[in-house]
């Protein structure tokens, strides 16, 4: 078992991480009948795919000892309403100043659309991303 999920009532839920522990709570978002107390299940989707993007370019950046602390990314989620999904995820990197050339750029940028999120949406959702140097 990888997590346990339990609906609290009032359309919010309590999800633990069995093998650290780690808790996040979830609320239904105000235009679906929630009170937005927390993130909504389709805003972690969203910071799923941006902490993914994040962790692989991290991976490969260990490998070519370039530092990405400080590196984040700016997400907005589009809900379509018919049926109901998400429709677009779009997101924004920025880095600190890096000094990096085309290449290494180049290198971050190409494996940040092969993190396992990415390639395990549909490809009926917009993933539109961006880099900024």
């Amino acid at each position: 078992m990888t997590l346990e999920v339990i609906y609290q009532g009032d359309l919010h839920t309590d999800s633990v991480h069995i093998q650290s522990g780690a808790k996040i709570a979830t609320d239904a978002p105000v235009d679906n009948h929630g009170k937005g107390e927390s993130f909504s299940p389709t805003d972690l989707v969203a910071s799923a795919l941006a902490s993914c993007i994040l962790s692989i370019m991290g991976i490969k950046s260990r490998e070519m000892n370039i530092d990405l602390i400080g590196t984040r990314a700016e997400v907005t989620k589009i809900m379509n309403s018919s049926p109901r999904r998400i429709g677009e995820i779009k997101i924004d990197i920025y880095f600190p100043n890096l000094n990096l050339d085309e290449k290494q750029k180049t290198i971050l940028e190409r494996v940040a659309h092969t993190c396992p999120v990415s390639l395990s949406l549909s490809p009926e959702v917009a993933q539109t991303i961006s880099f900024t140097w």
